[in-house]
């Protein structure tokens, strides 16, 4: 089967996308009759010369987000991966030669139909008298061995457009721009990796991979690499793809080194998410810095895709001074990032974190102790850890199936931290380091909602450890997790077991109250809340997206926030047994 795809019709998704962008970039128009965009303010550029690049459609933002000043005058585009037109070529020289520019130069990838079609435009276009230059670049990294048709062109040739751009802009000849250009493009080389194919508008995917395979040194148009391999991790890929590009015996590599200063290309193929473009971005980062390579400029984002191709390709270009200042020219070009003109090696990445507020001195607290506590709260850790797979199985009924894995998380953080030291006696303390230790650990809404009620119930807890307290701070944790997070009580959430036990809790403020027969009507009465949710239409949270109808299970939630309560007074019934 083709994929789906969200155009009008494949034939003319080529035009609509670039229509597209104009429509929507004053400083874009396009040529009539041709599949052509240009500079708006076209006749400003009298006396400089003009950039024209271009190739297959299905490579946005490349090329025509390229387009500006410091960078493109204008761009051709073709079919979906397929070579531009040489009368459009050839329109657009035309065009850019009527507004009085000093002659135009074309940049052009490695393909086989780019090198025909450009040529013979440029052909035709000096016999008119038209004088142009053309520069091919190939910065593909894949291949070991000589091929007769040379190295493909990459994600690179954005930086060549950067390049190429800055000189025209400064007045640069086109002679002296053009063996500036290739001196360039010596120095710099492009790898790929993708994890599965992409498809044309009307096609079937090109290639498939494995589930646990990805694919090394593939071209921009879907087309096979030059070896598969087995899944790995981040790190791991990073660094044997950056192996390959750097390695002398082959003959594509680019001559990185240590001491060499480089600009660095992260480019996401187009169907990446953004969270593992972030995570390549900084395997390779650290990855260079640790060969000794100075990361001069990084640039991380898509600049040159494959359609919804889900993979990267790693460029670098070994800068110097003067190269350097070309990148960091100015540019109105719509897809070229505005980023810091500082190296990214050698600055500080991280800053000391604030300390804590000076905690209130320790106060004795009758019937409590450090080893009291850590056996309440091991009855607790030990209780979610059983219930991980149950509580993750009714979560997958209304939520995303990790409430139990959440959960857990929490458990072992709290495990840990009592291996490292004794928890404060205070309640008030207790209940404070717990909160922040459920938010930096635990995660997710539930580490939010546990730490809003375990920060506020402290509160209470400061002034007074009497019973009556206890029943304070179940009340101040529970006005916290209804103000903040929206919910209330039959909204199906893990307030309605709490806010069940806050009821019952408020008999504390008797003074003739019996502890342990109030919290055991409390946590049976949590229980049955709990239990009370199955037949409850979720009010708030994730589960109120999904239909009522699909919702015959209690909320995960509840039934977890009263187990813990059911290991509390357990807890303290074993103790009192003692």
């Amino acid at each position: 089967m083709t994929s789906k795809k969200l155009v009008n019709s494949v034939a003319g998704c080529a035009d609509d996308a670039l229509a597209g962008l104009v429509a929507c970039n004053p400083n874009l128009q396009l040529l009539q009759g041709h599949r052509v965009a240009l500079r708006s303010d076209l006749d400003s550029l009298k006396g400089r010369v003009a950039l024209l690049s271009g190739g297959g459609s299905g490579h946005e933002p490349a090329h025509a987000g390229f387009i500006g000043k410091g960078m493109l005058t204008g761009v051709i585009a073709g079919a979906v991966f397929a070579s531009p037109a040489v009368g459009s070529i050839l329109a657009a020289i035309r065009a850019v030669a009527q507004a009085g520019t000093a002659g135009t130069l074309l940049i052009v990838k490695n393909y086989t139909g780019d090198r025909l079609n450009f040529g013979l435009a440029r052909e035709q276009a000096q016999a008119e008298g038209i004088p142009v230059e053309m520069v091919v670049i190939g910065d593909d990294c894949a291949f070991t061995e000589v091929k007769k048709a040379g190295r493909r062109g990459l994600c690179g040739v954005v930086l060549i457009h950067k390049i190429a751009g800055a000189l025209a802009e400064a007045g640069v000849p086109l002679k002296e721009i053009k063996d500036r250009v290739n001196v360039a493009a010596k120095a710099m080389g492009t790898l790929g990796l993708s994890l599965s194919s992409c498809s044309v508008p009307g096609s079937r995917p090109n290639f498939e991979l494995a589930a646990d395979e990805v694919e090394l040194g593939l071209g921009i148009h879907g087309e096979a690499g030059v070896r598969r391999m087995k899944m790995a991790t981040a790190d791991e890929i990073v660094r044997l793809m950056l192996d390959h590009m750097t390695n002398a015996s082959n003959v594509s590599h680019v001559s990185v080194q240590a001491g060499s200063s480089v600009v660095l290309v992260v480019n996401n193929l187009g169907g990446l998410s953004v969270l593992e473009l972030g995570i390549m971005a900084d395997a390779a980062v650290r990855t260079l810095e640790s060969r000794g390579v100075k990361v001069a400029r990084a640039l991380v984002g898509t600049f040159m895709s494959a359609l919804e191709m889900p993979g990267l390709s790693l460029t670098l270009l070994l800068v110097d001074e003067s190269r350097l200042k070309l990148i960091d020219a100015e540019t109105t070009a719509s897809a070229w990032p505005n980023m810091p003109k500082v190296s990214v090696t050698g600055r500080k990445r991280t800053r000391p974190a604030p300390s804590h507020p000076a905690e209130a001195p320790d106060i004795t607290v009758e019937g409590l102790s450090p080893r009291r506590m850590v056996l309440v709260l091991e009855r607790v850790c030990a209780t979610l850890l059983d219930m991980e797979e149950q509580l993750n199985t009714l979560d997958r009924v209304s939520g995303d199936g990790d409430c139990g894995t959440t959960h857990s998380r929490a458990a072992q953080a709290i495990q840990e931290w009592l291996r490292e030291c004794p928890p404060p006696a205070h309640p008030a303390k207790l209940l404070s380091q717990l909160s922040l230790l459920l938010l930096d650990k635990m995660g997710g809404s539930s580490g939010a909602l546990y730490g809003l009620f375990l920060t506020a119930a402290a509160q209470p807890l400061k002034a007074s450890t009497g019973l009556p307290a206890w029943s304070a701070a179940m009340d101040a944790g529970l006005e916290a997790m209804r103000k903040y997070g929206k919910a209330a009580p039959g909204d199906r959430t893990m307030l309605d077991s709490l806010w069940a036990a806050g009821q019952e809790l408020q008999a504390l403020r008797n003074p003739q109250a019996n502890l342990f027969h109030i919290l055991t009507k409390a946590v049976e009465s949590a229980e049955a809340a709990a239990q009370a949710t199955k037949n409850m239409t979720a009010g708030a949270g994730r589960a109120s997206y999904i239909s009522s109808m699909k919702l015959d299970q209690p909320d995960p939630g509840a039934v977890a926030t009263a187990a813990i309560l059911r290991s509390i007074l357990q807890a303290l019934q074993n103790l009192e047994s003692e």
